[in-house]
């Protein structure tokens, strides 16, 4: 009836207008928490990991770099811009080596030999240096990927891997670099970073064509090479073995 109708409408205009008020308690709140939480924002990658996350459920972006509010409060917008413009250079770079993909840990591993610093905000002073993490690279790498860039990142087993190519990596593809993740030299007799086709069958059940297309489509966009060790055809990932050897860092700098 016209009377229902008109009653649910009123209901419905007074649970958005009751939620667009709870949004906004919650702003004031996060504004709050910014401004005394500042440094720890500023300076500590796991504080800034979890601010990120309190500020994703209420739409609010403070990474933004324009000069509004969260701009001049936190200043982190500019960073995290900085930080993906030298994580994709090394991404770049690295492309004729692993056919663009890429461990984080080695884009940070890369940006600490080359002792790449960055200043959280123009009021820093040159000795006030950014500590970043693998995190900050995967959010700054995330904010590539939403101005349609190309970049994303990829899950392979437990490592996250930055894709700089437009290639449509599928579930075979990662379980292929997972196996050759867990081959580290230690209980296999195959070289670190590497697969072969009866691992890879008898790991995953598959047909030899479902390998083989798997490994072909890695092996032609470079992210795979072909090797022969002791007579047998090895598919070498270089981003997986550069990650097994690197081992395991601390994941923040100075």
């Amino acid at each position: 009836s016209a009377g229902y109708s008109k009653k649910a409408e009123e209901l419905r205009t007074v649970s958005i207008a009751s939620a667009v008020e709870t949004v906004q308690k919650l702003e004031v709140k996060l504004t709050e928490f910014a401004k005394k939480h500042k440094k720890e924002i500023q300076n500590d990658p796991a504080f800034r990991k979890r601010f990120l996350e309190m500020c994703a459920p209420i739409g609010v972006d403070p990474l933004s770099s324009e000069k509004g509010f969260w701009g001049n409060v936190l200043g982190i917008g500019d960073f995290y811009y900085e930080l993906s413009v030298k994580a994709a250079e090394v991404c770049m770079a690295s492309r004729s080596r692993n056919g663009g993909i890429i461990s984080v840990s080695e884009v940070r591993d890369v940006l600490m030999k080359r002792g790449t610093r960055f200043h959280i905000s123009a009021s820093s002073s040159k000795k006030d240096k950014c500590k970043y993490s693998e995190e900050d690279i995967i959010v700054a790498i995330g904010k590539l990927s939403k101005l349609g860039s190309g970049f994303r990142c990829v899950k392979v087993g437990k490592t996250t891997m930055i894709v700089s190519v437009p290639t449509e990596l599928d579930s075979d593809h990662m379980e292929v670099m997972e196996i050759a993740q867990n081959c580290d030299g230690t209980l296999s007799s195959r070289p670190r970073g590497t697969v072969d086709m009866d691992e890879v069958r008898k790991t995953t059940g598959w047909t030899e064509e479902r390998a083989k297309r798997a490994l072909d489509l890695l092996l032609s966009k470079g992210m795979a090479w072909l090797d022969l060790h002791q007579g047998n055809e090895l598919y070498w990932f270089p981003s997986v073995w550069k990650e097994i050897t690197s081992g395991a860092d601390e994941t923040s700098v100075e």
